[in-house]
């Protein structure tokens, strides 16, 4: 048994006054009390004035990218070692950020899929997303064109065990040669492999910065959508019409908001031509947020060094300065997040996993105190701690 011992907590959809004290046995949390009480038997941890929440998930990374410029473009070159020690120090950014679960949907040719298990946090993915011939990211080997391929495809992810199917509905800024404003598949193709990833049990996410891309996965039917960019000719445009149809179908959306640094020249470059903002995309998520679309965190990591491994903080900060409240992007962050990934974490109730984190401060006062992470609890495990803790039995 461990008892922490904290000045507040946010739950994962509320924040509950402090002191609080919650308590964990084999893994899971047992309770969460108010004040400091006596809990025989456990491990007492105090961490002070900080808050207890649970351990973060980023619901959008690319394990195998290095947080370096053109990530996405070496991965070819990288051979099986390289490739595994890029996840491993993925894994260990992410973990410093306090990010407990990841959702891997962008993989080099199966090798996060087939290492899940090795690692500290929990590993969710998707294996090589589908995308047309010479799409983007063809290079992780998810090239399909046909219906029955893309059945073959996804049944082939389905025995492969992924978490969750991705397809890539538009083009992309990291792929030379794709479009970001192009639909690579057709409704029709779409909704194959919605409805065979569905008979096998599994939800689909979808790629798509183009406005048309995004109303075809729509209609397609799928669960998620990452990026959501809406580009059309005329820039970035969200009508009423697709956040009503977001809304009604329960569609997880994932705006990969998040940078630590400027963007290279290129994409900058890029995204002038096509009348891209990032002010605007931040704005984007807390419009969608107030018109009832389910949103998640989730960053992107790892395919620039503006887009590194444990930039979640940045990401969940981005959505407050769109509008969303603290409460509602923590939860985005942890409760939300992992409804959406399927995962029995991301809140802190009896009977949930045990990921607990600490952060200096109260981010439900000030987001940025999500980036002051002082402890890591996995499984009811302390694996990461930078506090100087009164422990005792």
């Amino acid at each position: 048994m461990l008892a922490l011992r904290a000045g507040r907590a946010f739950d994962g959809e509320h924040s509950v006054a402090g002191p609080v004290t919650v308590i964990t046995e084999n893994g899971t949390i047992k309770a969460v009390e108010q004040g400091h009480p006596d809990v025989p038997g456990a491990e007492v941890v105090d961490l002070g004035t900080a808050t207890v929440l649970p351990g973060l998930i980023d619901t959008h990374v690319h394990l195998c990218a290095d947080s370096e410029n053109g990530a996405l473009d070496r991965l070819p070159g990288f051979s099986p070692e390289q490739i595994d020690a890029v996840i491993e120090d993925s894994l260990a950014r992410q973990l410093r950020a306090g990010v407990t679960t990841v959702r891997d949907l962008g993989d080099h040719q199966w090798s996060v899929i087939e290492q899940r298990g090795r690692h500290v946090q929990r590993v969710l993915g998707s294996g090589p997303p589908i995308t047309c011939p010479r799409g983007h990211c063809w290079s992780m080997g998810g090239e399909t064109s046909g219906d029955d391929a893309l059945r073959r495809a996804v049944r082939e992810r389905a025995e492969r065990k992924v978490d969750i199917v991705k397809i890539m509905a538009s083009g992309g800024f990291a792929t030379p040669g794709t479009n970001v404003s192009d639909c690579q598949f057709t409704e029709h193709e779409l909704r194959v492999v919605v409805e065979e990833a569905h008979a096998h049990g599994l939800p689909v996410t979808a790629h798509a910065h183009s406005l048309a891309a995004a109303q075809r996965a729509v209609a397609a039917g799928v669960d998620g959508i990452e990026h959501l960019s809406c580009l059309t000719d005329r820039g970035m445009q969200v009508p009423p019409d697709l956040m009503d149809a977001l809304a009604e179908a329960d569609i997880a959306v994932c705006h990969t908001l998040g940078v630590t640094q400027e963007p290279p020249p290129f994409i900058k470059e890029a995204w002038e031509k096509i009348g891209m903002s990032y002010t605007t995309k931040v704005s984007m998520a807390g419009l969608m947020y107030d018109h009832g679309v389910k949103t998640v965190a989730g960053t992107d990591g790892g395919i620039g060094a503006g887009k590194p491994h444990g930039a979640l903080p940045f990401s969940v900060a981005d959505l407050v300065k769109g509008g969303v409240p603290n409460a509602g992007a923590l939860a985005a962050a942890t409760s939300q997040a992992a409804k959406v990934c399927g995962v029995t974490k991301g809140v802190l109730k009896p009977g949930w996993d045990a990921d607990i984190i600490a952060v200096r401060g109260d981010p439900m006062r000030d987001i940025t105190a999500l980036g002051n992470v002082t402890t890591v609890v996995i499984g009811g495990q302390i694996v990461t701690t930078t506090l100087p803790m009164d422990r005792r039995e």
